[in-house]
């Protein structure tokens, strides 16, 4: 279907005329015309309604989030990854007795080995 022609437009007009008559015709066109003017205005309201809507729900969103932040307090710092593969670090050899498995020393300086504290 593609855009109407001048042939198919002059085709329309006679046609309504034969159908509508020469008094009723530029009658009907002025009723057409208002009813599409009508139309218009409505969709045009309706547009703007909904903006202002959609706005107002923008805004609203934004001071909830707004008062969310400042609930949580200041923004905190994310996390400091390192960037030693898992696990290293993870034995001090500097507290382990030399030789001595599964011997760990308390923060006094004790070794615990056996559950029970032993002066180092």
């Amino acid at each position: 279907m593609g855009s109407i022609g001048v042939t198919e437009l002059i085709f329309i007009f006679v046609l309504a005329l034969l159908i509508f008559g020469p008094r009723k015709l530029p009658e009907l066109g002025r009723t057409l015309g208002k009813a599409l003017g009508e139309f218009r205005k409505a969709s045009t309201d309706l547009r703007a309604a909904v903006e202002d809507e959609m706005r107002e729900i923008e805004r609203e969103a934004k001071e909830a989030e707004t008062q969310a932040r400042e609930a949580i307090g200041p923004a905190t710092q994310p996390l400091a990854f390192s960037e030693a593969p898992v696990g290293a670090g993870s034995i001090d050899p500097q507290n382990d007795a030399p030789g001595a498995l599964g011997a760990q020393a308390s923060p006094s300086g004790e070794n615990v080995a056996d559950g029970a504290a032993k002066p180092a």
